[in-house]
């Protein structure tokens, strides 16, 4: 039995390119009270191959991929964690409209509070119709690779800007725990996937989880089999961020980076991004807006500040307004998203330029 057959064995999401971005700070699974198998084992090298048809023949860009690059060549990005009730047509048009025209796109992926939701090409269908680009979320946890396959078919059909690839959470972790985990593959293999779909690839990293020392490395492979933009998950403020990007350089990797910005406006969205895995805030952040006389002010303050100092960084080529609305608050944490892409401006004259310019 080869090495890597034991740790996807090992693995609870049967991982070939590990660890994910579930690992405690003690270096525990999600799952449970046990060690990643990946973290004392050198990181695992892409080495390609059995993703798709012909790995040798990928499609041409699709329409919304090549737009989306087009404006990243052009200027950095506003992209919006989607609010929307994840199974409410009603709430979903409702976030729409608050945001289109505000934000450049919307992250919308599988709810992290609901196992059960609308498919992603049928979501993306839903919410592009209306006017506002998607750059959907793709995870491995319910689809094994025919299905992933379908829906990239599928999210290629809608147009989507891009599709953002995770291994995802264990079913273990969520709302539906009798569920059957699938785990196929993981973001990696999908990363591969994606971009022979014609699809601007992303993929997430998480420097404050560990391996610390071995994350920029992992997002080097990511980038390998197709990512061309990362998502810098919560770490702390700019200089983590900064010091994670000159670690990829170093690893070898440099796609364009999407740095996440904590938005919190009331006690129901700090709960919820309270529940995010290993998350790492600015000192105080939460707390100085929470025992603010008006929340949601200081909220959107403190997201406006952060995402300015992000979109200094050299390689930051967007910042990602991430979090998620207290249950029946949908619409107006869609608002508070787009006030702050607002005052940030980015669509205007003069607007700061992207670095670096992105390649198809």
């Amino acid at each position: 039995m080869s090495v890597t057959t034991e740790l996807r064995e090992a693995c609870p999401k049967h991982m070939e390119y590990g660890p994910c971005g579930g690992v405690d700070f003690d270096g525990s699974c999600e799952v449970g009270a046990f060690r990643c198998v990946f973290l004392d084992l050198p990181t695992v090298r892409w080495k390609g191959g059995g993703e798709g048809p012909d790995e040798n023949s990928p499609t041409a860009p699709r329409h919304g991929a090549s737009a989306m690059r087009d404006l990243l060549a052009t200027r950095q990005v506003v992209v919006a964690d989607f609010p929307g009730r994840a199974l409410d047509r009603a709430s979903l048009e409702e976030c729409v409209d608050a945001l289109a025209g505000r934000v450049d796109a919307v992250l919308a992926g599988d709810s992290g509070r609901s196992r059960v939701q609308f498919s992603p090409a049928y979501r993306a269908h839903l919410i592009q119709q209306r006017g506002l680009p998607v750059w959907t979320g793709l995870n491995c946890r319910d689809r094994n690779r025919v299905a992933l396959e379908g829906e990239l078919a599928g999210l290629a059909e809608v147009g989507v800007a891009a599709v953002h690839c995770v291994t995802g959470d264990h079913t273990l972790t969520g709302d539906r725990p009798d569920a059957k985990p699938v785990f196929d593959l993981d973001s990696t293999r999908v990363a591969a996937l994606a971009r022979r779909a014609g699809h601007l690839v992303s993929v997430g990293e998480s420097p404050t989880t560990p391996p610390h020392d071995r994350r920029a490395a992992r997002l080097a492979e990511k980038v390998r089999a197709g990512a061309e933009i990362c998502f810098v998950n919560h770490a702390g403020g700019a200089e983590p961020v900064r010091r994670f990007i000159a670690e990829s350089r170093d690893a070898g990797a440099a796609p364009g980076f999407i740095a996440c910005v904590p938005m919190v406006v009331d006690h129901g969205s700090a709960a919820l991004l309270r529940s995010f895995t290993t998350l790492v805030l600015p000192e105080g952040f939460l707390d100085g807006i929470l025992a603010s006389s008006d929340p949601r002010r200081a909220g959107i303050d403190a997201a406006l500040v952060l995402s300015e100092r992000l979109l200094e960084l050299d390689g930051v080529v967007g910042v990602n307004l991430s979090g998620g609305a207290a249950d029946g608050h949908e619409r107006e944490f869609a608002e508070a998203l787009a006030e702050v892409a607002d005052r940030l401006q980015l669509g205007a004259p003069g607007a700061s330029a992207a670095s670096p310019k992105l390649t198809p």
